[in-house]
């Protein structure tokens, strides 16, 4: 048992961003449904426990469950439900991450999680059709929006082979999708469809500074560095051996120069990050108008780096 639970450490710690988010959601779906059943098997409401990792509509309820803007996002229903959103994470992640790093994709979904968040407390306390009516909300689609609509506007016509139906540019399926949640604002999931509409809006303000040369995601990565550095950083002492002083009758000419080098400023940053990007888009529309193969050494490994980082 314990060299299965090293095995998936070790797999979930070599992954990246968009397969641990997709870990995250499954594990967490197996972990609910299996409290779930062995609650029902004592007859004990499963609805009640589900409230303290679903975001409840109710004002007064939620300063007693804060923490549930953030569990929200990686709980789901049922298969399906689970299964769709994971399928969606999957291709637009992929697709995301070809334009944008890894660590960018693992704060927007957060981010988008917490503005869909925002945006169903908003619409459940503010608007009349809603008095009365308390709901909870569970799942991750607000988070996917947001990464669906920064994709999109990166890259608007990057086209992708729907079943039944072709080759379709991203900009008509972000059309349709956010066409579908205003339509259903009025539905029996209004607030999960005025969530997806406000990890969208995330997703958009992220892509449209980012098209200005302005990454609003670098001072959270930054931060997120600095905390996992000292988390990670070894409390070992280490002992200096003793080294005698040299003689007072020798001499040592050769001096060693000392380099001091600054941190990079978040203009060089953004400036190096956009340089990169325009490099890696010029790379892949050769990809597409004559194959890999056309590709020189140096592009392969540039490509095969900016797919690793």
């Amino acid at each position: 048992m314990a060299g299965i639970i090293d095995r998936l450490k070790y797999q979930f710690d070599s992954a990246p961003t968009l397969k641990r988010l997709i870990y995250i959601n499954v594990g967490v779906f197996i972990a609910v449904h299996m409290v779930s059943v062995i609650l029902m098997l004592f007859n004990i409401d499963t609805m009640q426990w589900l409230s303290y990792i679903e975001v409840p509509s109710a004002l007064h309820i939620l300063p007693y469950r804060v923490w549930t803007i953030f569990t929200y996002m990686f709980v789901h229903y049922d298969l399906w439900h689970i299964l769709f959103n994971m399928m969606w994470l999957y291709w637009f992640g992929s697709i995301f991450t070809q334009y944008f790093s890894q660590k960018h994709l693992g704060v927007l979904y957060v981010l988008g999680g917490l503005a869909g968040a925002t945006l169903y407390l908003f619409s459940y306390n503010v608007f009349p059709y809603f008095a009365g009516k308390e709901s909870m909300m569970c799942g991750a689609s607000a988070s996917i929006m947001a990464i669906v609509f920064a994709t999109t506007l990166r890259a608007p016509n990057y086209k992708i082979n729907l079943m039944f139906i072709g080759s379709v540019s991203l900009k008509y399926i972000a059309l349709v999708t956010i066409l579908i949640d205003f339509m259903s604002m009025t539905s029996s999931n209004a607030g999960g469809h005025f969530a997806h509409i406000g990890g969208a809006l995330m997703g958009v303000i992220f892509a449209l500074y980012w098209n200005k040369g302005k990454d609003i995601l670098h001072p959270i990565n930054r931060m997120m560095d600095k905390f996992i550095a000292m988390c990670h950083r070894p409390h070992i002492k280490i002992r200096r051996p003793h080294v005698k002083k040299p003689s007072t009758h020798s001499y040592d000419n050769k001096k060693t120069p000392h380099t001091h080098s600054r941190p990079e400023t978040d203009s060089e940053y953004l400036s190096r990050k956009k340089r990169e990007a325009e490099e890696i888009d010029k790379i892949l529309d050769k990809v597409k108008k004559s194959g890999y193969t056309a590709l020189t050494t140096e592009e392969k490994q540039r490509l095969f780096d900016a797919k690793k980082n």
